[in-house]
């Protein structure tokens, strides 16, 4: 029979160090900050209309820096869009029963 100590070795692997999939900088940031603010410029539309349009304007200028810094631009985007309907809804509703400043 053998004469080994009935252990199995595995062959060793280099360590790669791992590293990050994007750079930590703020930037990284945008996309979900502008989600955040759409969707709660979104929710807060149908409610507190100026708080809407504080939120969706918030959404709207970090999902314009976040498209153009080129990280998460799917989240940029969402938050963009949010931020937009966000901010045109409670206006429509300012120039419907108002009709206007």
């Amino acid at each position: 029979m053998g004469t080994g100590t009935g252990t199995i070795e595995s062959p060793e692997t280099p360590a790669t160090p791992a590293t990050p999939a994007t750079p930590a900088t703020p930037a990284t940031l945008y996309g979900p900050v502008s989600l955040g603010f759409g969707v709660i410029a979104l929710i807060a539309a149908f409610f507190l209309g100026l708080f809407a349009l504080l939120a969706g304007s918030l959404a709207i200028t970090f999902g314009v820096l976040g498209l153009i810094s080129g990280y998460n631009r799917p989240q940029c985007l969402a938050g963009l869009v949010l931020g937009a309907v966000g901010v045109l809804h409670p206006l429509s509703f300012l120039f419907a029963f108002t009709g206007g400043f």
